[in-house]
């Protein structure tokens, strides 16, 4: 009996932001309907093209029509196949009418949208996965000289393959895959008031990928299971390029980076021309600023820090202040998203403030 491993159709795929996601492979039996239907969709343009032109009295004047119908046939059905599958696959997200029709698309086996070389690899060696051929004599007596391709070598190299890729796949470096069309995930709740001031910081124009997206949104949805420690871990695989690249202060807390970058993508109004900076009024968060006086009042201590606390707005409670980052390691089917914690320091001290039980 075969081992529940070697049934799983799913397989781990880590992204270039180091971000793992889970994909269902697509296997023969939901490849070929798509198939069937991308070879209609094919010789109903072939069919069209040969009728517009026969109407426009352009083949009338052959004596061969039909010889010169089916050689003009099978040039467009060639030329057809190879740049159907490029340029739909190139700029339809993986997706041909097929695919899209089952539910499928082809990615790059890194996890990446597929480029348009990669695509044109796939679709040239098509001819080579649908050997061998077979001619219709050997079933027919007295048939026409007609072969049929068997795609014996493509189905093969998809049973023998972990991905499940036929020669075109291994060659492309691609794979097909379930598009995840339903994919949803509820919003998660903000709750630290110094998220949207430091989601302020964000340029207007950035945007994120869509494996990045992703990664926010299932770290936010999850993060609340996480202890800070393990939040600023994972969420620091992310933070690193994103302070480097907007010159944020080395001190921040990834965390906090990450759930801010969250609420940018997700919960913002874009349409907020002045944010209110709220805790972070008077402290800039950005590296440039870092050795010039903030605030009216002088120095202040880093609300940003995950190391440093401050009052919460009840000064007889005090709440944990920081934001973690996801686990990469429990990304299998989503990424643990953490949530943000309040914190209690004296910001003219830096000093924890005392219970109201250890008050004199």
């Amino acid at each position: 009996m075969a081992s529940p491993a070697a049934l799983d159709t799913t397989i781990a795929v880590v992204t270039p932001e180091n971000i793992a996601f889970d994909y269902q492979l697509a296997g023969p039996f939901r490849r070929l309907p798509a198939y069937l239907i991308d070879l209609g969709v094919r010789w109903g343009v072939i069919v069209l093209v040969i009728i517009c032109l026969a109407l426009a009295g352009l083949l009338a004047s052959f004596s061969g029509f039909s010889s010169f119908v089916l050689a003009t046939g099978f040039i467009l059905y060639f030329l057809i196949s190879w740049f159907y599958g490029t340029v739909l696959e190139t700029y339809f997200n993986g997706r041909t009418i097929g695919k899209w029709a089952c539910g499928i698309r082809v990615i790059d086996t890194d996890g990446r949208p597929i480029s348009g070389k990669r695509a044109l690899l796939r679709n040239l060696l098509r001819i080579a996965d649908m050997l061998p051929l077979v001619g219709l004599s050997s079933f027919v007596t007295d048939a026409a000289p007609i072969f049929v391709p068997t795609g014996m070598i493509g189905l093969l190299a998809m049973i023998l393959t972990r991905r499940m890729q036929r020669l075109g796949d291994l060659a492309a470096g691609t794979m097909v895959i379930v598009d995840e069309r339903g994919w949803r995930l509820p919003v998660a709740k903000v709750d630290d008031p110094r998220v949207p001031a430091l989601a302020s910081f964000f340029p207007g124009d950035y945007r994120v990928s869509r494996s990045m997206a992703k990664a926010l949104a299932i770290y936010a949805e999850r993060r609340h299971y996480l202890t800070p420690a393990r939040r600023r871990e994972i969420a620091r695989h992310l933070a690193i390029p994103l302070i480097d690249r907007f010159e944020f202060r080395a001190d921040i807390d990834p965390d906090l980076l990450m759930y801010s970058l969250y609420y940018r993508v997700y919960l913002s109004d874009s349409s907020d021309e002045i944010a209110d900076l709220g805790p972070l009024a008077g402290f800039s968060p950005l590296r440039r600023d870092q050795n010039k006086p903030q605030g009216l009042l002088g120095n202040i201590p880093n609300p940003i820090s995950p190391t440093v606390k401050r009052p919460s707005f009840n000064p007889q409670l005090t709440q944990e202040a920081g934001v973690h980052a996801p686990d990469t390691t429990l990304l299998g089917k989503s990424i643990p998203l953490p949530q943000p914690a309040a914190s209690q320091r004296s910001p003219d001290t830096k000093q924890e403030l005392p219970r109201p039980e250890e008050q004199p």
